[in-house]
């Protein structure tokens, strides 16, 4: 207990100033608030009537939106039940205009930058007699988030992000054009130290070197001047959307992005952000699992794109060309494995979730498992429906979540999604030794994924997120043989929450999975 007391202590500290000032403009707003009501007791009646008319008005408005009931439903609820509050709190919150500006942003990066990806309709083609239950999948993606499927690249799969830190860190030693790194979350600690010394080294050595993070993700780690401190050793540096709550409501919308490419050849991917806890240094939470893939060959590109694509539009200014021909260098490349390789981004500005849209698509593709690991499982109907009716097909669906928590009311919504899912087969465990932050699903020995996207509303509508798909190579089985050794170190809870639940634990799991989407 002391190590985690310790942990958790010096683990905000960093961020200690920037919370103060952050809660204070907050709590500024709320007095605020207060203030006006308070004083304007003579006009309640006036003031009451017209958010009641603007209460309807935003609750038509949610139900014709193109999204899922579990998002718009809470917010109905939320505002029908407290005009006053929950208008107030959608206008603010919920409404979020700020997106229209980035989205305005993403769309002119992304019209320069997609079309220089291959259309590799020949691969996708070979992939329709090959392996005609994974090119449905690969088909979406092209067209939907407009990622190609490619050949000729070799995947190498870590169970444990250490082993994936030391073959980055041997890969970036040796670059030579080029280094790329966008990381949802930074720590300026043992583990960042190892890579910065590397990257330094590279800088000096002629090599361009490009550090993206997310100012949310990354300020219980690092200071406000640690991009300062990386431009003085020559590593350009960028943060995503820069937290201010008294200017800036965009928080919803954060990069949780994990990615690096070495001269366009090689790049890396994963469940696992650049701090001491992912790599087990420290143990906050117990032991912490997290995966990763190496990527060599021509799939890089996309994850080259990707990597540009949030780098141009973090600005408040799109260049008016985006030149990638530096980037997307060609290499003779001869790949030892065969397969398929799918590398592929998910923004939450457009109307396409296209990390859940794999997921369900790998639930209703299966035909004998379809296994999935994620630190959190808090799911949309649409999601719920898939897995149970692949399970109520015969499918073995099996979900692992952690057995040691890092969010204790997170952990809480996450199980009060148990029951709905096992009382139709599907089958939870929880691993043990600590926390598992890995994100990967595999199905039928046949595709896999592998990525940052977790089984949340977070991950699945308000984050940018990356992942692969993977059909018919190498790496498939590996991750399946993962997940065989995790089944063995879980605690299967699947009886436990069948039955047994009180009619009280029912009733609060049920406002607390109503609400899960808000969270």
């Amino acid at each position: 207990m002391k190590e985690k007391t310790y942990e958790g202590t010096k683990k905000t500290q960093n961020g200690l100033k920037r919370m103060f000032f952050s809660v204070l403009a907050i709590l500024l707003q709320a007095v605020f608030m207060v203030y006006m009501f308070t004083r304007l007791n003579e006009y309640a009646a006036a003031i009451n009537t017209t958010t009641s008319v603007l209460a309807i008005v935003l609750v038509l408005g949610l139900y014709n939106r193109e999204q899922t009931a579990s998002m718009t439903t809470p917010w109905i609820i939320l505002i029908l039940a407290f005009p006053i509050m929950g208008v107030s709190l959608y206008l603010l919150v919920g409404l979020n205009g700020a997106p229209n500006k980035m989205r305005a942003r993403f769309e002119e990066v992304d019209s320069m930058l997609l079309p220089c990806l291959p259309e590799n309709a020949d691969i996708l083609s070979d992939m329709y007699e090959k392996v005609p239950q994974a090119a449905g999948i690969s088909t979406y993606l092209a067209k939907n988030a407009l990622y190609p499927v490619y050949q000729n690249t070799d995947v190498t799969y870590y169970d444990q992000a250490s082993k994936g830190l030391e073959a980055q860190l041997s890969d970036l030693s040796k670059a030579k054009k080029f280094i790329f790194m966008e990381y949802h979350a930074i720590e300026d600690k043992e583990s960042w130290h190892r890579i910065q010394k590397v990257l330094t080294e590279r800088v000096q050595a002629g090599v361009e070197v490009r550090v993206f993070y997310d100012d949310m993700g990354s300020i219980f780690f690092i200071d406000r001047d640690f991009s300062e401190k990386m431009e003085k050793l020559g590593i350009k540096c960028r943060v995503f959307n820069p937290v201010a709550p008294a200017f800036n409501m965009f928080l919803n919308n954060r990069d949780h992005r994990k990615i690096t490419v070495i001269d366009g050849k090689i790049a890396y991917t994963g469940g696992y952000n650049l701090a001491n806890e992912y790599f087990n240094v420290t143990h906050p939470y117990g032991i912490w699992k997290d995966t990763g893939i190496r990527l060599e060959g021509d799939a890089v590109k996309s994850f080259t794109i990707a990597f540009l694509e949030m780098w141009n539009a973090s600005e408040r200014k799109v260049p008016r060309e985006v030149d990638v021909s530096q980037y997307l260098l060609h290499y003779d490349y001869e790949a030892k494995q065969s397969g398929y390789i799918q590398p592929y981004a998910d923004s939450p500005l457009d109307n396409e979730q296209v990390g859940e849209d794999v997921y369900i698509s790998m639930a209703n593709k299966a035909q004998r498992y379809c296994w999935f690991i994620t630190p959190y499982l808090i799911i949309t109907d649409e999601m719920s429906h898939a897995l149970t009716l692949a399970a109520k097909r015969g499918v073995d669906v099996r979900i692992i979540t952690p057995g040691i928590p890092d969010k204790k009311p997170i952990y809480s919504v996450t199980r009060s999604f148990y029951n709905q899912l096992v009382k139709h087969g599907v089958r939870i465990f929880e691993w043990t030794p600590g926390f598992c932050h890995a994100k990967m699903s595999v199905a039928d020995d046949i595709m896999a994924t592998c990525g940052t996207i977790n089984l949340d509303y977070r991950s699945l509508y308000h984050h940018f997120e990356n992942g692969c798909f993977m059909a018919d190579c190498e790496v498939v089985h590996e991750i399946r043989d993962d997940f065989i050794r995790l089944f063995t170190e879980s605690a299967e809870v699947t009886e436990k929450y069948r039955t047994g639940r009180s009619a009280r634990r029912r009733l609060g799991q049920s406002i607390m999975r109503l609400f899960a989407g808000l969270l």
